[in-house]
């Protein structure tokens, strides 16, 4: 009897809905828009996302890493019955739980100076999009996952195009068209499941032989969806500009969590329950993945805004994430796991960077920084530390799951890990490239002369997140173990399904 079946409280439920509970304390006690009301809105915002990361941990206690079966499990009859009401986490779900309710904190203290206008809105859109995103990572029902994942639109839309830059009109309704065409299909393929199997139960669908015919336009379904939002090349296009135009806390849920959903859904659907797809779509998936590494890799180096740069350089991380799930061995998946998290930690340090000098000089223009270090030495030094983890520097996060996803690709095909180790090369040469162009150099510009800093609220901001990326690059152990046993049950299942495709092939 595993440790988790002993909770007697829905405690998966607590950690989703906490931040709503919150969101509604905004409404009912930060109306208007005085000072008073923007302040109760920090502040119980910040409240709510600590309480709810308080509470999440409890989940890493209590969880059993031996088992790799579905904990916490909850299951409640809804919808006529056709539908139920069914969460749980596994070691591969568990991960990114865990990475929104730690990070959802940092973007609420991040945008405490930065948003001055309709305060209570912002910080409700941001708690609402916290329970949607937990609920996307804990749901077990295809329909409730489908809601929990499509309504994060809704929230992230209006953070972009209420709060955002210049051109945010255009990018949210860009963000929103793209990610909901590929949404609309994947709805299609939840039908035809449903159909096919008589349930949208996912870990009875995760067991259940979906006909061949079937397999092939669900996974091209459900890949329309997931592709969108990782987001793959060549849908990548809707990416820099959202980033570009969010506010720095929108780039930072952006980057670090949404992206996450993509290679989540591929864990969670396409590969258990489309063996046979999974294993005829594989070349497709390995040769746009390094597409995206290398392609995106060129772009990210051509670019003069320092948030369009570290966008493009995360469509080419995400390609890593690709290859090393479609490997479908233990060292890919369990890579393209830790590469999500440690990609989380880093890519939302990197925006929260961005957003530091933002706030001082209001330009994201590379051409306007230089020579930072002389009057930020402390900023130049924990830049330094994201920058050398998005390179994949041994001794940080950003090495162990580039270094294990390339092995798992290795394994599968040499001429892909080959030409995707490159990525690796050209990462180097756009990271330090920015770096040395925004932090070292003389201090010649004039608007930079008097230039703080950082504060103690930016200081405590990026330093937990420092902290985190040298040791989980020291000692991964912590998210590999978690990991390890569901890992070792979807690969085990995989190969199994792979093997029985591939002596149906040689039958006549």
């Amino acid at each position: 009897m595993s440790s988790a079946s002993v909770m007697t409280w829905p405690i998966l439920s607590v950690v989703t809905f906490l931040p709503t509970v919150g969101a509604i304390l905004v409404y009912l006690l930060a109306r208007g828009g005085d000072e008073a009301a923007n302040r109760n809105a920090r502040w119980i915002s910040i409240w709510a996302t600590l309480i709810t990361f308080a509470v999440s941990l409890i989940l890493v206690m209590r969880y059993d890493g031996a088992n790799g079966d579905f904990q916490f499990v909850e299951k409640a009859p809804w919808l006529a019955n056709a539908i139920t009401y069914h969460m749980g986490v596994d070691g591969i779900s568990l991960p990114f739980v865990i990475l929104t309710t730690a990070l959802m904190p940092f973007c609420i203290l991040a945008s405490w100076k930065s948003i001055t206008k309709r305060v209570p809105e912002y910080m409700m859109a941001f708690l609402i999009l916290e329970t949607l995103m937990i609920g996307t990572f804990s749901a077990l029902d295809l329909v409730l996952f489908y809601l929990f994942f499509e309504g994060g639109l809704i929230p992230m839309f209006l953070i972009i195009g209420v709060w955002g830059g210049p051109r945010r009109v255009y990018a949210s309704f860009k963000f929103f068209l793209y990610t909901l065409l590929g949404s609309v299909l994947m709805l299609l393929a939840i039908m035809a499941l449903y159909w096919n199997a008589g349930t949208t139960d996912i870990p009875t669908l995760m067991h259940t032989a979906v006909p061949r015919n079937l397999q092939i336009w669900a996974w091209l379904a459900f890949f329309a969806s997931f592709a969108v939002k990782m987001p793959m090349w060549p849908v990548h296009t809707w990416l820099p500009d959202a980033h570009v135009e969010a506010p720095t806390a929108g780039s930072v849920v952006l980057a670090a969590i949404m992206l996450k959903m993509g290679g989540y859904g591929f864990l969670r659907f396409s590969l258990p329950m489309f063996p046979d797809a999974s294993v005829y779509f594989t070349p497709l998936v390995m040769a746009l993945s390094v597409i995206a590494i290398v392609y995106t890799s060129l772009v990210a180096l051509m670019q003069e805004d320092i948030k369009k740069l570290i966008a493009y350089s995360s469509v080419a991380h995400m390609g890593f994430v690709t290859m090393g799930i479609f490997a479908g061995n233990t060292q890919g998946v369990a890579g393209a796991v830790f590469q999500m998290v440690s990609h989380g930690i880093v890519s939302g340090a990197l925006f929260l960077c961005v957003g530091i000098v933002y706030d001082r000089l209001h330009t994201r223009e590379i051409a306007a920084y230089g020579g930072l270090v002389n009057r930020m030495p402390l900023y130049a030094l924990m830049f330094m530390v994201f920058t050398m983890a998005n390179v994949g520097l041994p001794g940080t996060s950003g090495f162990v799951g580039e270094f294990l996803t390339l092995i798992g690709t290795f394994k599968t095909s040499i001429p892909t890990a080959t030409v995707a180790a490159t990525g690796v090369i050209l990462s180097a040469g756009y990271a330090l490239w920015l770096y040395r162009k925004v932090v070292f150099g003389a201090l010649t510009k004039p608007a930079l002369q008097g230039i703080k800093d950082i504060t103690f609220r930016e200081g405590v901001l990026l330093a937990p997140l420092v902290v985190l990326t040298i040791w989980f690059g020291v000692y991964p152990k912590p998210v590999l173990d978690m990991s390890a046993a569901s890992v070792q049950l979807l690969v085990n299942n995989y190969a199994t399904a792979v093997t029985a495709v591939k002596a149906a092939a040689l039958l006549p």
